[in-house]
């Protein structure tokens, strides 16, 4: 078993993970975002939850309000933002269906499940 304390500042974290997925935690300070029109994850797919606030998540162009409770899934590939709209941060988990990050928070080449990180 592997178990992580999530703490919820400003930026994007990876928590935990093994060789077949991940967990991060990802707080959006007000009027900021994470992404851009050409942001993807090459060979992951993205469950993103939000925790806490409100904003907007555009995937391939569409766009869609969050705010606590939301769960999307983002799919390998997918082009993606997701922006801040609130007063507040914006706090999310995410997890990784294959891991998309080292530890270190630099994102991986496409993978397949099982493969190990560096």
């Amino acid at each position: 078993m592997k178990s992580a304390r999530l703490a919820f500042r400003k930026g994007f974290r990876v928590s935990i993970g093994n060789a077949r997925s991940q967990a991060a935690v990802m707080c959006i300070a007000p009027g900021g975002a994470e992404g851009n029109a050409h942001n993807r994850h090459r060979g992951a797919d993205q469950w993103l939850l939000v925790l806490s606030g409100t904003g907007r998540a555009k995937v391939n162009g569409r766009s869609k309000a969050i705010g606590a409770g939301s769960l999307l899934l983002i799919e390998h590939g997918d082009e993606h933002e997701i922006r801040n709209t609130g007063r507040t941060l914006l706090k999310t988990v995410n997890f990784y269906v294959p891991p998309a990050y080292f530890a270190s928070g630099d994102e991986r080449p496409a993978g397949k499940p099982g493969e190990k990180a560096r």
